[in-house]
């Protein structure tokens, strides 16, 4: 991301940052994922944060958030990629809680990842506050490795099975990603990026088109191929290459 392209991604944290402090007592925002491992691309990436927070967030907080949210979303198109959790600093070492949470345009709430934990606790990027790294408790890798083989097995196996779903650029997306990325972190501890995901499956011998197709979409300007034709076509290729992928880590990568 050059200087140009990060302009316009700084102002619409700072003002973030600004918006949510006059909501919560916020005492740190930390970005993880994409932003923080340096493959963040305007429009077309997640803004991954976690805001770490002094109390837990009331019902009237709750409701100014998510208009805070739907505020922003509104006024700058790139917001819509912008997913926070927020979480009270009593509560952050309690790993399965769940935080209220903004993602996928609403507000609910879930727990902050064993993966998300780990990019925060090695990586994790300060907007504001302190970083997370002596906050965040670091995950082990046993840790890391059971949560990714249970999403794996709990919610990617099953959902290659579902035809209709993978008929979207998203599930297409985070399906050969998760699976490459995944493959890696159980293999040797690591975390990679999408970017570097992508390198992976072609390595692989994922489907070329497939995989040609999500880095068009990620990192290259221009039309796309939209028809329902093909759209149908990429789906079945992306979900059964999944499907048998996360049959071969789970078994060469079973567990204790």
């Amino acid at each position: 991301m050059n200087a140009s392209e990060a302009q316009p991604t700084r102002q619409l944290l700072e003002r973030f940052t600004a918006d949510v402090g006059r909501v919560v007592a916020l005492e740190a925002l930390w970005a993880h994922g994409s932003l923080a491992l340096g493959d963040y691309r305007p429009g077309r990436s997640d803004l991954d944060l976690v805001a770490l927070v002094g109390a837990p967030v009331s019902g009237p907080q709750r409701q100014q958030l998510e208009a805070l949210h739907r505020t922003l979303i509104s006024q700058v198109p790139e917001a819509a990629g912008l997913h926070c959790s927020y979480v009270v600093r009593s509560q952050l070492s309690d790993a399965g809680r769940d935080h209220v949470t903004w993602a996928q345009s609403r507000l609910f709430e879930r727990p902050v990842t064993p993966v998300s934990r780990r990019e925060l606790s090695t990586g994790g990027l300060a907007l504001f506050g302190p970083g997370p790294a002596g906050i965040v408790a670091e995950v082990t890798d046993q840790e890391l490795a059971e949560f990714i083989r249970g999403d794996l097995k709990g919610f990617w196996y099953p959902a290659s099975a579902r035809p209709s779903l993978w008929r979207r650029d998203i599930w297409v997306d985070l399906g050969l990603l998760t699976l490459a990325r995944a493959a890696v972190t159980l293999r040797d501890g690591r975390l990679i990026t999408k970017g570097q995901a992508l390198e992976v499956l072609a390595a692989w011998g994922a489907p070329a088109e497939v995989v040609r197709d999500i880095h068009r979409r990620r990192y290259e300007a221009g039309p796309h191929r939209t028809s329902l034709p093909w759209r149908i076509r990429r789906g079945r290729l992306a979900r059964v290459f999944v499907r048998t992928g996360i049959e071969d880590t789970l078994a060469a990568h079973p567990g204790p």
